[in-house]
């Protein structure tokens, strides 16, 4: 059967390769789990029913990857998307989070249209590649600041906005210590080192009394709560014209790069050679149209299954591996609840350092290509939105161009963007 759907002797390899290979993608990421509700929640959203949104949005997504594109790439809510959602949309801008769960739906449905009729792959040659590094650069220092913040690393001061918290605390010392357990196990190359980082966190938080112990497994709580509460009309109508156009443009860039990289990897995208890039691109736009239904932020395609692919995944049924442990998941519910702040900071926080690597690949001898990039990246951080540096990057970018004659340089796909930001700082500004 496994032959048959995945033609595995075609691609080189077995089913137990594909089985490790799984288990070895499933590991490097299913640290989501427990970092997506604790993210989501802040927002009023039922925990538990954000935690089977996000498990059952994986699944959906990485199936449909599996038996749609048998490509080796899973998926999952988006890192970065899911801190726009919360801290943005619903924390600065006041929007409700059934409307930021209809301005995902509604960016879902346009993400598909341009995947099916080419778009975006246009829009993808059209972004400056400055641009581009620095946009997940920029998202990076996003969410380092988020998980400073949550973790009482850093604190508001009056004088100088932002200040150094108390790291002699319990709570700072725990996510300092689950940074560095992180980052040494990533090092080491052990699989799985932020899911280890966020547990032994968890497990130290319980003995010291700064969270408590709720459970190992049980049955799954409801989703309800979440479940097709999203308020597509209120979004429409509530002035998340903006927050769609960003839901859509970082997923444009996000998901098509860590699609074609992963499975240049893998030898699934070679010179000359048919490939199922589109069946890819069309199975990771309906699975944010599904995780919006389910009660979550964007679901994307993950980098980590680059690990998957490392261990000798070659076809969909690594991604299938991952959808069937993403299910097993559901049961652990009451353990995802004892996860504190503490313990998913250090996993935020190392995964903003991963993103910030980016910006080696920015220009930085061209000035017309350096400052929007600098712009892109500072603005996400300081303005506490993924909407402003992106607004910065593009105007910046077009403006420089023009007034240095290279015209030729501005792509029509950057122009609009450019445009549009402009036309919604200018009629539709908070």
């Amino acid at each position: 059967m496994f032959e048959r759907l995945f033609k595995l002797s075609e691609h080189r390899t077995s089913v137990r390769t594909e089985l490790v290979a799984g288990l070895t993608t499933f590991l490097t990421m299913s640290y989501i789990i427990f970092v997506n509700p604790d993210i989501l929640s802040s927002t009023g959203m039922d925990r538990d029913a954000v935690f089977v949104a996000t498990c059952l949005a994986a699944a959906l997504g990485s199936a449909i990857m599996a038996l749609v594109a048998n490509w080796p790439i899973a998926m999952a809510p988006g890192m970065g998307l899911n801190a726009f959602f919360a801290f943005t949309v619903v924390a600065a801008l006041g929007f409700t989070w059934q409307q930021a769960l209809g301005a995902v739906f509604i960016s879902g449905m346009i993400f598909v249209i341009l995947t099916v009729t080419g778009i975006r792959r246009w829009l993808i040659d059209g972004i400056p590649h400055s641009l581009r590094s620095a946009i997940a650069a920029g998202i990076g220092l996003f969410l380092g600041i988020i998980a400073l913040k949550s973790s009482g690393i850093v604190v508001a001061n009056p004088a100088t906005l932002v200040g150094l918290g108390e790291l002699t605390a319990t709570g700072p010392l725990l996510a300092i210590l689950g940074f560095f357990i992180i980052a040494v196990l990533d090092a080491l190359r052990v699989k799985g080192s932020i899911l280890i980082g966020i547990l032994t966190v968890t497990v130290l938080s319980w003995f010291l009394g700064v969270s408590e112990f709720q459970g190992l497994v049980s049955a799954p709580p409801s989703i309800l709560p979440t479940f097709f509460q999203l308020d597509i009309v209120g979004a429409l109508h509530g002035g998340l014209l903006h927050v769609i156009l960003v839901f859509v443009l970082v997923e444009v860039f996000d998901a098509t790069g860590t699609l074609i990289g992963v499975a240049k990897r893998a030898k699934l995208i070679e010179e000359g050679k048919p490939n199922r890039l589109g069946r890819a691109l069309l199975a990771d736009s309906t699975a944010i149209v599904a995780g919006s239904m389910l009660g979550t932020s964007s679901t994307t395609a993950y980098v980590e299954s680059a690990s998957g692919v490392q261990a000798g995944g070659r076809t969909g049924l690594t991604a299938l591996v991952v959808a069937v442990l993403f299910l097993a998941a559901l049961f652990i519910a009451p353990l995802a609840g004892s996860v504190p702040t503490y313990a998913t900071a250090p996993a935020l926080l190392y995964v903003a350092c991963l993103m910030i690597r980016e910006l080696v690949d920015v220009e930085w001898e061209e000035l017309t290509e350096a400052a929007p990039a600098a712009l892109t990246a500072l603005a996400m951080p300081f303005t506490y939105s993924i909407a402003n540096g992106l607004a910065f990057g593009f105007v910046s970018y077009v403006v420089l161009k023009a007034f240095t004659g290279q015209w030729r340089a501005i792509h029509p796909a950057t122009l609009i963007v450019a445009v549009l930001f402009v036309i919604r700082f200018a009629f539709f500004a908070e």
